[in-house]
């Protein structure tokens, strides 16, 4: 069985960076989609953004586009989310996930079979 792990959640002011990572142990995942979804109190899990296993196809819900990145290392077992110019709404609770999503939407969280525990991040006026 695979474990995730993420890191790199945390408070920060309106305006600013942080960098998600999550790594995968117990098995390999290069060959799996990964992606991100959260979820804030009160509301309902939204996904945040996918990436195929070759890193060709990328997909980023339309609140998160132009200021979130997606990337993974195979290598390392590890997939990062680049998140910029952070909003007080992009708080919420991170998870990441990992599937075997080779074709259709990213968007939907039944098709991931691995998640994490989750990693807060609170954005501050």
């Amino acid at each position: 069985q695979g474990q995730l792990v993420e890191s790199g959640g945390g408070s920060v002011q309106v305006g600013g960076s942080l960098r998600l990572s999550c790594t995968a142990s117990g098995r390999a995942f290069s060959h799996l989609a990964v992606g991100w979804f959260r979820q804030a109190p009160g509301k309902e899990r939204e996904f945040v953004a996918g990436i195929s296993w070759s890193g060709e196809r990328t997909d980023y819900a339309d609140s998160v586009k132009g200021r979130f990145t997606i990337s993974r290392d195979n290598a390392k077992n590890t997939m990062y989310l680049q998140m910029n110019s952070l909003r007080p709404e992009d708080t919420a609770a991170y998870y990441c996930v990992v599937g075997s999503v080779t074709t259709g939407s990213m968007r939907y969280g039944g098709r991931y079979s691995y998640w994490g525990q989750g990693t807060q991040v609170t954005v501050s006026s």
